[in-house]
């Protein structure tokens, strides 16, 4: 991994994206909806869609993509269903997806004032 700038995606390009299916463009969808598109409720369904992505790096982004929203907007529409996700991915198979989650559930709990279980303390373990 990497760090790299997200270009803004119009919804356009996203939906182009998201019709190819290629890992490699999925993965910056969620963090450039997140953290640029202004309609919140079409950003978490983008997020909401590929948080169950079988690539980790595309799941991870996902989950991110939750805390990048709270932090926003100070509200999510999809509260309960985006929560549980998160809470499922604090316990993901993936290093990098629960790693993600951990950032989201801190976000969520800093700016929406809402409770995440962490049903596993230690997030990091392989």
């Amino acid at each position: 991994m990497r760090y790299h700038d997200v270009k803004r995606l119009t919804k356009e390009e996203v939906e182009s994206i998201m019709d190819r299916c290629r890992p490699e463009e999925l993965a910056e969808v969620p963090i450039a909806v997140s953290l640029y598109d202004s309609n919140s409720r079409w950003a978490q369904l983008i997020c909401i869609n590929l948080s169950c992505h079988s690539n980790p790096t595309v799941r991870g982004n996902a989950v991110l993509g939750f805390g990048h929203l709270a932090r926003r907007f100070g509200k999510l529409d999809f509260l309960e269903i985006i929560k549980g996700l998160v809470e499922d991915a604090l316990e993901d198979s993936d290093q990098y997806v629960r790693g993600q989650a951990n950032a989201a559930a801190d976000d969520f709990e800093h700016f929406l004032a809402c409770r995440v279980t962490r049903r596993n303390q230690d997030q990091s373990a392989p």
